[in-house]
């Protein structure tokens, strides 16, 4: 991918993140080390280490902090070949950026809902990233089934994943953490994969060989 269609899916990832964007580039390192350190003491966020799905979340965020603003050394492993836009990074994830989308939020169920009940899901659309995250890191390392033995407690949570886009196939992407198609068994519908396939056909991103992973 070059520079413009990094910084167009930079852009694109501030518009659909909204108030709990985070940097594509330190969230890219934590996902490495989250690989790297599985189920172990410097994993940025496993159950085996938290008490409960908020602690694990607040580890999470302070790993997260921590690698954003430079005070955490950081292996070189896990830095090569990520997008890097400071400048927007830093206006994306500064404090009044995230207010505004809150803003804009609570109007849009100001104006919109058609029930109060409705407002309670607003403290989701504000916090979705980390709801997202918690679901993931939380749950599929506690719950689902095993396509692999693995050394470590990654599972898959659904088995037609429609509602975390391929993502709950966390079992699959632990054996195969470079494959753009989490989905294993013909089952395991990965809808992202199908998006990746188009992008590579536009030529905007460049599918290298290993990514491949054929379901069975």
């Amino acid at each position: 991918m070059n520079r413009f269609w990094e910084r167009v899916f930079y852009v694109f990832a501030y518009i659909t993140q909204g108030s709990s964007y985070m940097s594509p580039k330190a969230y890219a390192i934590m996902h490495r080390m989250h690989h790297a350190y599985t189920d172990t003491e410097r994993d940025p966020h496993s159950p085996e280490f938290s008490k409960n799905v908020f602690s694990m979340m607040w580890r999470t965020s302070r790993f997260y902090r921590q690698i954003f603003h430079g005070k955490m050394k950081v292996e070189e492993r896990f830095t090569k070949n990520l997008p890097d836009w400071r400048k927007f990074d830093r206006f994306a994830s500064s404090g009044w950026s995230r207010l505004l989308w809150v803003a804009g939020y609570v109007l849009l169920f100001v104006f919109f809902a058609t029930s109060p009940w409705l407002f309670l899901l607003l403290p989701v659309v504000i916090t979705m990233g980390a709801v997202h995250g918690a679901i993931i890191n939380w749950f599929a390392h506690k719950f689902g089934y095993k396509n692999y033995t693995l050394k470590n407690t990654s599972a898959n949570l659904l088995r037609m994943d429609v509602l975390m886009l391929g993502e709950s196939y966390h079992n699959n992407h632990h054996k195969h953490p470079s494959a753009i198609n989490f989905g294993i068994r013909r089952y395991e519908v990965d809808p992202v994969y199908y998006i990746i396939l188009l992008l590579n056909w536009l030529r905007i991103v460049k599918i290298p060989r290993l990514a491949t992973v054929h379901a069975h």
